[in-house]
């Protein structure tokens, strides 16, 4: 069985999950082999799982010649800095495998550059899709490119301008990588130290940023006396900023479904793997984007709002009044079936299903027809 590689960014926890959850619903009888530039980031792994390190793309390690900025980049790359030993051993890397493991797919979550070379060296690739303004030329190129494209979200939450040839070649799998099993919201407040009658709003920040700044949060703690305020994930403090006893900042927990389960109000930035827990748990959400490149939490939040799905602000409010407007029209406008119904039944075994597949049609045979010469008259 030809093996499948897969190319697994080490920005973020969303990426290492989705492919963990992969990896361990493909068969067994199929090799996998990951490339990435950490391999301590990644959940247990089956035995037919192999990870090659990789030099960071992107990250400077001080061997880079530095003095080439004024060569411009072309619109068909993002990250592609010369004068870098380390990209070219990554690069390297990944070509000599190619050409010595004749895999059957490449899987690459995420980069442009690599997605590209594996079309380059003959190898068929599946981009994993992602929120965005990616309509530039080395997107195009890494998508137009793709035998396939994996989405790790519900078709609901597509973006209007995927047209329906790039939809009709990609698997959507809402839930993805994310562990959408809900426990009961008095035991999770019972796990993690909630009175089952205390209000409590939740703020979560992903792993992906430097999380929402401590200012606005006291700012809504003290519009709220009566509720219970907990962050988790990271929070940008700052100097100036007094807060009140409402407000408890646990930083990063293991137990961030309890905290979801468990909150009547959860406040959010927009990644992926954090709008897939909220949802799954179908609680009452203001979704706050974060900067990303090419806006990638804004136009998440566009396809949440319009799927009705999280109530969206394009900042944490400044004031007590937009506190209490902002929470008053995530409590109303809630839709819990809706969000629920953003979440496969089993997403890991449909995207390996769909892989296994797609590897068949790339690899099986076509039977062609003999030519038959056209009817006398």
């Amino acid at each position: 069985m030809r093996p499948l590689g897969y190319f697994v960014h080490h920005q973020g926890r969303g990426h290492a999950e989705r492919c963990a959850a992969i990896a361990n619903a493909l068969p067994p009888t199929r090799p996998l082999t990951l490339f990435c530039a950490r391999d301590d980031i990644f959940p247990a792994l089956p035995p037919h799982v192999a990870i090659v390190r990789l030099p960071s793309l992107f990250e400077p390690s001080g061997d880079e010649a530095g003095a080439m900025d004024w060569v411009a980049t072309p619109d068909t790359l993002h990250c592609a800095p010369l004068g870098w030993p380390g990209i070219r051993r990554a690069m390297a890397t990944l070509a000599n495998w190619f050409d010595a493991a004749d895999p059957a797919l490449m899987i690459c979550d995420v980069s442009a550059e690599i997605a590209q070379l594996a079309r380059i060296c003959s190898v068929p690739h599946v981009k994993i899709l992602q929120h965005g303004d990616r309509g530039d030329p080395g997107h195009r190129a890494a998508y137009d490119g793709a035998a396939g494209l994996l989405a790790p979200f519900h078709a609901a939450l597509a973006q209007p301008e995927w047209d329906a040839g790039m939809r009709a070649k990609t698997c959507f799998a809402g839930g993805l990588g994310v562990d959408t099993r809900v426990p009961e919201r008095e035991v999770a407040r019972q796990r993690i130290g909630v009175a089952p009658d205390e209000e409590m709003i939740l703020v979560v920040a992903g792993g992906g940023g430097g999380g929402f700044a401590a200012a606005p949060l006291g700012v809504g703690a003290r519009a709220t006396p009566a509720a219970r305020w907990i962050t988790i994930g990271p929070v940008q403090r700052d100097w100036h900023a007094t807060e009140p006893a409402n407000l408890e900042h646990r930083g990063w927990v293991d137990d961030a479904a309890d905290h979801i389960a468990a909150a009547d109000i959860v406040i959010a930035s927009t990644g992926n793997t954090t709008c897939q827990q909220i949802l799954a748990a179908g609680r009452p959400w203001l979704a706050v984007p974060e900067w990303r490149y090419f806006d990638e939490q804004h136009r998440k939040a566009e396809a949440l709002a319009a799927a009705g799905v999280a109530c969206v602000r394009p900042h944490l409010p400044s004031s007590a009044a937009g506190w209490n407007a902002a929470l008053a029209e995530t409590r109303a406008g809630h839709r819990p079936a809706a969000q629920r119904a953003m979440i496969a039944d089993a997403p890991a075994e449909d995207a390996a299903h769909w892989l296994e597949a797609l590897s068949d049609r790339l690899w099986t045979p076509q039977a062609v027809r003999p030519a038959t010469a056209p009817e006398q008259a």
